[in-house]
């Protein structure tokens, strides 16, 4: 009989070995076959060049399983642990409660703004009665906000940690670690509590007034309706891929209409225009007039009109990218979405021609603005590795921008809270 430890080291048995070795990389189709994926992004072309379905990589979802939202989570369970579990109250939706929804998404509707956003909040409701993790979400920001408005709560170092604020930063961190243990298979049910969260996670970014959060949130979120091919997507110029996954949140429609909507920044109550009229504010809760009065209307942007034709426009485009049928009628999309971008390239322009005519802080909101707008025509429709690598850039610029728009914020709440 022949030495085990001989044949151990054969290279028969070595060969045998190694081809049992698991690849952990490559896209879900491959793993799933156990070939060797090319690793193209978004699609392989393994899967595309044979007809196959690419059901895409692991989730670039990640930054959520971080060391500090790990800590924070932790320490949220440790100080909430006489808490009774979120249930949904009622199985019933109500108008008032999609309206309430609706309200909390951006803290411009503090000035009477409506968002048009009743179609996400009754999503977001309706998926929070049998999602724990968006119930979690949905309490966080409702906390918060009604913190916000009636205590005029702000960031940085001026703000006062009181126990309903606490209260909603706990059930923000519960959502995060939830849901960061839930995306290493995400299924359809999954994508619907990640992409839903997302939303709901903005805006109570808006909230806390963390920009650079918040800005990263927005950028996950696209790079998974992306990844998992929410819509129609142009890989070839006679191949158009369908919808992966029917009915996701759209969630690059959601954050264009939390921007779009229009809101005068910073305006105090009674205006002078330039020929010396007075303008009348409108009547304001006590709330709002809390609010205003510390100062705090610090997130509400004068959304320029000419951004905001482009953005509704930039909405019609997605529209019509989620009913494509034929790589013809893409190709044709492909021209609007050129237009759109230099629709955009020349708003930029203008913009620095006159933005010594624009407070310093809406100057800064405009670009966060424009340049989500960028992310979001960039990554839609098409996909190419120059697409790609241009995309990425954009990408560094919002993050850059959403710094720059945080610290402006923390510094004008300073500013006038204590001067």
């Amino acid at each position: 009989m022949s030495d085990p430890r001989t044949m151990a080291g054969s290279p028969v048995l070595h060969k045998k070995i190694q081809s049992r070795t698991k690849v952990k990389t490559g896209c879900a189709t491959c793993r799933t076959r156990k070939v060797k994926c090319d690793e193209n992004k978004p699609f392989c072309q393994k899967c595309v060049g044979t007809g196959r379905t690419c059901d895409g990589y692991d989730s670039l979802f990640r930054f959520c399983t971080s060391q500090s939202i790990s800590n924070a989570l932790s320490s949220s369970i440790k100080s909430s642990a006489g808490l009774q579990p979120i249930r949904p109250a009622s199985s019933q939706i109500t108008p008032q409660d999609i309206d309430l929804l609706n309200r909390y998404f951006s803290t411009k509707t503090i000035f009477g703004v409506r968002l048009g956003c009743d179609e996400e909040a009754q999503q977001a409701l309706q998926s929070s009665l049998t999602d724990p993790l968006i119930r979690h979400a949905i309490l966080s920001l409702k906390t918060l906000r009604e913190n916000f408005e009636t205590s005029g709560d702000t960031v940085g170092p001026i703000a006062q940690q009181t126990p309903s604020k606490h209260y909603g930063l706990q059930q923000y961190c519960m959502a995060l670690g939830g849901l960061a243990s839930n995306l290493s298979s995400l299924g359809p049910n999954g994508l619907n509590s990640a992409l839903v969260c997302c939303q709901i996670f903005i805006s109570i970014e808006q909230v806390r007034g963390n920009y650079a959060a918040m800005a990263q949130h927005i950028v996950q979120g696209l790079k998974i309706m992306h990844e998992y091919r929410a819509r129609p997507t142009l890989v070839a110029a006679n191949k158009l891929l369908p919808a992966h996954h029917d009915q996701l949140p759209f969630l690059d429609v959601f954050i264009i209409k939390v921007f779009i909507a229009p809101c005068k920044f910073a305006d105090p109550p009674l205006a002078a225009d330039v020929t010396g009229m007075a303008e009348s504010a409108p009547l304001i809760s006590p709330q709002q007039q809390l609010v205003a009065s510390r100062g705090l209307r610090t997130i509400a942007p004068d959304v320029r009109i000419k951004l905001t034709r482009i953005a509704t426009s930039a909405l019609e485009f997605l529209n019509k990218v989620s009913l494509l049928k034929s790589a013809g009628d893409a190709l044709q999309l492909l021209t609007k979405k050129a237009s759109l971008l230099d629709s955009l390239e020349a708003w930029l322009i203008n913009l620095e021609s006159v933005h010594t005519d624009i407070r310093p802080l809406s100057l800064c909101f405009l670009r966060f603005f424009h340049q989500t707008l960028k992310v979001v025509l960039l990554g839609a429709l098409d996909y190419s590795q120059d697409v790609d690598a241009e995309l990425r850039m954009e990408i560094n610029q919002l993050h850059d921008i959403a710094g720059d728009l945080g610290e402006r914020v923390k510094a004008y709440n300073t500013r006038i809270i204590t001067g």
